[in-house]
């Protein structure tokens, strides 16, 4: 309790919770177990599962929390409309897990081009 009071990266601050408790709605939760919530005056705001990183919010729920469309999604927990769609996955930036390019991983070499004299 002491760290929600502190801190903003433990998941939400005492006002947020304060907020949450006394003005929001309960409108969802996504497939990270992220938890969204709006009140009166049509604010929107997700309380994250685990850690706070915006990428984890899946692609309908963004559309939500950004005013795109006003219907929540429904209960569509990572439903896939067409068979090419992937699942939605934060972004692995610095992480291990990290996208680099095969000749990057093959050679350990970071030059972009090559010298053309030898």
């Amino acid at each position: 309790m002491i760290k929600q009071i502190f801190t903003w990266w433990n998941k939400q601050t005492f006002g947020t919770l304060l907020k949450t408790i006394f003005f929001g709605k309960y409108v969802g939760k996504d497939i990270f177990g992220n938890k969204y919530y709006t009140n009166k005056s049509d604010q929107r705001w997700v309380i994250y599962s685990k850690e706070i990183d915006a990428s984890k919010i899946p692609n309908n729920w963004f559309l939500w929390m950004h005013h795109t469309v006003n219907d929540h999604p429904e209960n569509d927990l990572n439903e896939k409309k067409y068979d090419w769609q992937k699942d939605h996955q934060e972004n692995l930036t610095g992480t291990k897990k990290a996208y680099t390019p095969l000749d990057i991983k093959r050679k350990n070499k970071f030059k972009k081009y090559e010298t053309w004299k030898k």
